[in-house]
């Protein structure tokens, strides 16, 4: 018989939104390979476990070029029907002129450079009916900016919607959908403890925008109830 499971690769998949997107394709029946930093134990060893062998665990530092390439390598023959990055961090709610030039390359590195480094290097491995896509933020969109505030995260998710944007002109012929995702305002480290939505909230909409976009080529900016998100 024929296994015809789809496979996806979370990128940055050790709590909160990552494990949680882990999780949702498992339930969804799909085999998944999630990557942690480190070798520390996490929560999706746990889910690992339990997964009766459909979630393989990958160790991958994104920030460093060489392992993503090693990565590659180890999945050398696997064919993704998703690769789906999630990373991101913030250093604080700070003015951009109280930024140092450390914290600000640390997190443009982390944020923008790093995912899209990943998205170059990985989509060999990505089926040309295939997915890929990398968790936003309506924080990067500036014509929602009427705010302010959190210049540094902000401009780090700016930053990666405009690299998306020029990857996918670049490939303009790619017949893979393209997708920057908004999770929405979701109680996590990153989030805060005031934040709208759940994790188990968040998580199931932003598997459906994925799925919803199956099939459809070029990029889109959708969050997690599907609606599109204005540049």
């Amino acid at each position: 018989m024929t296994d015809t499971r789809k496979t996806a690769l979370v990128v940055g998949a050790s709590r909160t939104l990552g494990l949680g997107l882990i999780a949702e394709y498992l339930r969804r029946g799909w085999d998944v390979i999630g990557t942690v930093r480190g070798s520390g134990r996490t929560g999706l060893h746990d889910l690992a476990e339990a997964s009766e062998g459909r979630l393989t665990i990958e160790s991958l530092e994104m920030t460093d070029p060489e392992q993503i390439l090693s990565l590659r390598d180890r999945l050398e023959g696997r064919t993704l029907d998703l690769l789906f990055v999630n990373a991101a961090i913030t250093r604080g709610n700070l003015p951009i002129g109280e930024v140092s030039t450390d914290m600000f390359t640390e997190v443009m590195i982390t944020n923008a450079l790093s995912p899209m480094r990943v998205v170059e290097y990985l989509r060999p491995l990505v089926a040309p009916t295939g997915t890929i896509g990398i968790m936003s933020s309506d924080q990067g969109s500036i014509s929602l900016n009427t705010e302010g505030g959190q210049d540094l995260y902000r401009a780090s998710k700016s930053a990666l919607n405009q690299l998306m944007r020029s990857y996918a002109v670049r490939y303009a012929e790619d017949t893979r959908a393209l997708l920057l995702v908004d999770p929405g305002w979701v109680r996590t480290e990153l989030g805060g403890p005031e934040a709208e939505l759940s994790v188990e909230e968040s998580i199931p909409g932003v598997a459906e925008s994925i799925e919803r976009h199956h099939g459809k080529p070029g990029l889109h900016f959708v969050d997690y109830q599907g609606q599109v998100v204005p540049w």
